[in-house]
């Protein structure tokens, strides 16, 4: 408790703010307590573990023949798609995570330290990133042993993976939003799965566009899952990816430009 206590405080200027190097070490050092908690809840692991092998297998083995004529052929075109909806459907944890502590007064006994403010909250955001990263790397593992070819190079598979987790990171700004106002975690929840699954599900995370009705390609063709799923699916598999990527760019930075002053000022009136 004396080393953890030592590590995330620092001095105070006169007009009451943390020098910014000082801001960042707490921010890690929040981040660290984030990501050590893991290991006296295991049962976080299911979340980040069970649930994307979860996916991975259903979709390819229950949906797979019929989709594609089989689980690999299958499993090829979908697998970046399932994992970006994995990785947008955890940024609704931030969420989850940030409104328990809210609940449980975590955020009144940091904010008695001589911290930022902003240390818990980027703190949390950052620990979040990097389970997105592990969860993403053990899909890709799985995805490896049942067939599926990274054939973009290595440099397209980690491009691939930094991108995603940068539109995570804007994505988890309205997540940090709806934990804020949410009266309790069922509720962010719930929020969560009605606006996450109708995106994702109406994009080409796992099916060809041009197969829908011409109406609703009209928006998989906007939808920002649909440029996220194209792009991350060309850097992992090769192929035509400038386009997509863009616009993947630009729906994170528009997510994060809207989202984050909203954020920041529902948790500065929470805090």
């Amino acid at each position: 408790m004396t080393a953890a206590t030592t590590t995330i405080t620092a001095p105070v200027t006169a007009s009451g703010r943390v020098p910014p190097l000082a801001g960042v070490r707490q921010t890690f050092t929040m981040a660290w307590r984030s990501l050590v908690a893991v290991k006296h809840n295991p049962l976080e692991l299911v979340d980040y573990s069970i649930t994307p092998i979860m996916f991975v297998f259903l979709f390819t083995y229950v949906l797979g023949g019929q989709m594609a004529g089989s689980p690999e052929a299958y499993l090829k075109y979908a697998l970046p798609g399932i994992i970006v909806q994995n990785t947008l459907f955890m940024t609704m944890y931030t969420a989850m995570a940030l409104n328990t502590d809210l609940t449980k007064g975590v955020f009144d006994r940091l904010r008695s330290l001589p911290i930022a403010r902003s240390a818990p909250l980027i703190g949390r955001i950052t620990a979040d990133l990097a389970k997105h990263v592990w969860a993403m790397l053990l899909m890709i593992g799985l995805g490896l042993a049942l067939g599926f070819r990274v054939t973009g190079g290595f440099g397209g598979f980690l491009l691939g993976l930094l991108l995603v987790v940068v539109f995570a990171a804007a994505v988890s700004w309205s997540a940090v939003l709806i934990g804020m106002l949410a009266g309790d975690a069922e509720k962010v929840q719930a929020f969560a799965f009605t606006l996450i699954f109708p995106i994702t599900f109406t994009s080409s995370a796992f099916v060809v566009v041009d197969t829908m009705p011409g109406w609703l390609q009209a928006w998989s063709d906007v939808n920002p899952v649909t440029h996220l799923s194209d792009a991350f699916r060309g850097l992992l598999l090769g192929g035509a990816v400038a386009e997509p990527v863009l616009w993947s760019l630009v729906w994170a930075a528009g997510i994060a430009l809207v989202f984050y002053p909203l954020a920041m000022r529902a948790y500065r009136a929470k805090v």
